[in-house]
């Protein structure tokens, strides 16, 4: 389970969801907040974002996010849209919203937004295969969406959200007639480009979200049944009530929309030009009704993440230790022999335990053979000749978060000298580790030359190993099948592993009736049979 804040900075309002996200992908909304930061206020006229709104914003999404982390989610995703995109100081916001909260901001684009918001409302109600008109309704722009339950088929950003609006023409309340004239003309203007780019003549259904539409649905629901709207997501309001709650507040002052029911008192000065908005839309298109949407943009960044991010969550439930994860994660990027690499592992984790009293090191170490283990073959991806030192540059240039700069050095290291030559102060992989670290790491990749060698056939025919020390240091084999290609590979193996430790490795073989786990058959007259094999004089 992975989760995950998502903070949805608008032009008139800043959002925050907090989501748990399970690794097959579904998701619960765990909390909301909200703060109506009117950010864009007088940006749209002066293109900047004027001190007092930055510090508002900046304020705000401090809260936020230290609120998120204090629930526990370290998570957090920021995206900005209409009044960030458009200032031209937008990159000063940016820089002080990070330094701040430590979060960068994605300020999105208008295409980018729609998109966002399709996937958001798409998770709240079904789309049919028909196409539907989604408009999302916000403080800089309005976004035209078409789409069905398969895909987004159109999408436009439009600059007449409320505020931006509300500033052009809307300063005295109630308007001019005049104004009001001038505000229905580029709506209708604006409408009438984006439809005909969309060469769409029928929609299944036009739907509308943004805070803007649910408040409008909640004065509607009120003035019609005398309640309070039980919910807002798929309740419907229908042309002719827009047009009646429209007439009221372009008639009103100020005190008077107030004193509107359901109507939310921050927006008394925003609420006519949205509610004109869907208005002209409902007409444009010929609908007589509109279906509200409680998601929107946050919940689309949400079900963005999961998708893509769902392998990782995945192998987050699979993997909770960071550490391994994040090798896992590099290992499957390149594409690794995973079977082969995990049984390397496996032999020189049990090589490590039982010459403990020759080598002296403790867990620490024990770790950083496990995951150089997982490692050493990565350098395929790039080429089989010479991998091992493809295995070091990838390992080293690799985000392995977790892990400090000398843990890195070490594990490629080890990973490097897993094979062929043995690591000297020619090397300058070598070079940069301390003098107690170089030893260290001679250690490790001593033990996993042998290990490699052991399962040279990727059969993981050596399926366990017991070490006895005393003069020479005899490893016994349990073998499932002929392990003559393993064994003489191990034995050439050995140069680092008797230069360090100074004492002679032998192999006896103890052959075990059953299957090697590539399926073939042991063979039946080497049942109970021991053959040794030692270093040539």
């Amino acid at each position: 389970m992975s989760k995950i804040a998502v903070i949805d900075i608008g032009t008139n309002s800043i959002h925050m969801v907090l989501a748990e996200v399970e690794p097959d992908g579904s998701y619960k909304i765990l909390d909301r907040f909200k703060d109506m930061t009117r950010l864009g206020d007088g940006t749209f006229r002066q293109r900047r974002l004027s001190a007092e709104s930055r510090a508002r914003g900046v304020e705000v999404l401090k809260n936020l996010t230290t609120l998120a982390r204090n629930k526990g989610f370290d998570r957090i995703l920021m995206a900005a849209t209409s009044a960030v995109r458009e200032a031209r100081n937008s990159g000063q916001f940016v820089e002080e919203v990070s330094k701040s909260t430590g979060v960068r901001v994605k300020v999105v684009t208008g295409q980018e937004e729609a998109r966002l918001i399709y996937l958001g409302v798409r998770q709240s109600m079904d789309l049919t295969h028909r196409p539907t008109l989604l408009v999302d309704v916000g403080g800089g722009s309005v976004e035209l969406i078409v789409g069905n339950r398969d895909r987004l088929l159109h999408a436009v950003s439009l600059k007449l959200g409320a505020i931006r609006l509300k500033d052009l023409f809307l300063i005295k309340a109630p308007p001019t007639k005049a104004k009001l004239r001038a505000m229905h003309e580029v709506i209708d203007k604006e409408l009438h480009a984006a439809f005909e780019r969309f060469r769409q003549t029928e929609y299944a259904r036009v739907v509308i979200s943004s805070g803007m539409a649910a408040n409008l649905a909640e004065i509607i629901y009120l003035e019609r049944t005398g309640n309070p709207i039980p919910q807002i997501n798929l309740s419907t309001i229908t042309l002719k009530e827009i047009r009646a709650v429209e007439q009221r507040l372009a008639t009103s002052d100020v005190e008077t929309r107030i004193g509107l029911p359901g109507l939310d008192p921050r927006r008394v000065d925003t609420l006519l030009a949205a509610t004109s908005v869907i208005r002209q839309c409902l007409e444009a298109v010929g609908h007589k009704e509109v279906t509200i949407s409680d998601r929107a943009m946050r919940e689309g960044l949400v079900y963005d993440f999961i998708q893509k991010n769902r392998e990782r969550l995945q192998i987050e439930k699979a993997i909770p230790n960071i550490r391994l994860r994040n090798v896992v994660t590099l290992a499957r990027r390149c594409h690794y022999p995973e079977t082969h690499s995990r049984h390397v592992a496996k032999l020189a984790l049990s090589l490590f335990d039982q010459t403990q009293p020759l080598h002296g090191m403790d867990e620490q170490e024990r770790e950083w053979l496990d995951y150089a283990a997982l490692l050493h073959d990565v350098g395929y991806a790039i080429n089989p000749r010479q991998h091992h030192k493809h295995s070091y540059y990838l390992i080293t240039n690799s985000d392995l978060a977790g892990f400090t700069a000398e843990e890195i050095e070490m594990i490629a290291n080890v990973a490097r000298f897993h094979r062929r030559a043995l690591p000297g102060i020619r090397h300058l992989s070598y070079k940069v580790l301390s003098p107690a670290r170089r030893k260290v790491m001679e250690k490790l990749s001593a033990i996993l030359r042998i290990a490699d060698g052991l399962d040279r056939s990727h059969f993981s025919i050596i399926h366990d190993v017991h070490v006895t020390l005393g003069k020479t240091v005899n490893v016994e084999l349990k073998a499932l099948a002929d392990s003559e290609l393993e064994i003489w590979t191990a034995q050439s193996r050995t140069d680092l592993f008797q230069k360090i430790f100074g004492r002679e490795v032998t192999f006896t073989v103890q052959m075990e009736p059953g299957l090697s786990t590539n399926g073939r058959a042991a063979h039946d007259h080497a049942d109970n049979a021991t053959v040794t094999v030692s270093p040539a004089s």
